[in-house]
């Protein structure tokens, strides 16, 4: 009798670790610069709070926000030769570049499109759509530029653009950080672990930069 119960329980855990090893996806979750890279393997289905819809929509609009922060980076080529500039744009576009892949994984780990073109049913908090054509003084989402900042960062040089790019990404970044919040205040929402931590994470490394960018600011004025 001990033998076969013995037996039976070998079983069981047999396929249990048979089952979460298969179930298992690997998502990697970006350091905070200077920092390695997190590999997550939880089982699908074992999240202790499954994500929401509210989760999927604040997913989905922080990569096209994080994308206008590429993109404002990628302005410095031939606007500025200041080092401090360019390092803190270097900095920024890895780690949000980082972010961006991951929160695509994560989208498609729950089979959720990326929706880059098409922000119109999303359900994010905080999120101000108007259908449309877009005006040159609104923002899509808290903190992004308005096509009239982006235009201004375009044809600005040397420590105009300094100026303007860090001033708008003050504006970028704190509209992140309003975005966390606004998810945070949701009911359920922001709850699901991978999210959380990324979230948790997203909001320390953009806050320690928005100071880092007040400093250089302040230098920029005297």
């Amino acid at each position: 009798m001990f033998l076969r119960l013995s037996c039976a329980c070998a079983l069981a855990v047999s396929t249990f670790v048979g089952l979460a090893s298969a179930q298992q996806v690997p998502l990697v979750m970006p350091g905070a610069p200077g920092q390695p890279n997190k590999v997550i393997t939880n089982p699908v289905g074992t999240a202790v709070h499954d994500p929401t819809a509210a989760d999927f929509g604040f997913m989905q609009g922080m990569v096209i926000h994080h994308s206008q922060a590429v993109e404002m980076v990628a302005l410095m080529q031939g606007r500025t030769t200041n080092p401090y500039m360019l390092e803190l744009g270097k900095r920024i576009s890895i780690s949000q570049g980082d972010e961006i892949a991951f929160m695509k994984r994560w989208l498609a780990f729950f089979n959720k499109p990326v929706k880059e073109d098409d922000m119109a049913d999303m359900d994010m908090p905080g999120m101000d759509m108007h259908h449309g054509k877009q005006d040159m003084d609104t923002a899509v989402m808290p903190g992004m530029l308005t096509p009239r900042q982006m235009l201004a960062l375009r044809n600005a040089k040397g420590p105009e653009f300094d100026r303007l790019f860090l001033t708008g990404m003050i504006q970028h970044h704190t509209g992140a950080l309003d975005m966390v919040k606004d998810l945070y205040d949701t009911k359920d929402a922001g709850r699901e672990p991978q999210l959380f931590d990324f979230t948790a994470d997203v909001d320390v490394t953009q806050r320690a930069e928005i100071e880092t960018m007040k400093s250089m600011l302040a230098k920029e004025s005297k």
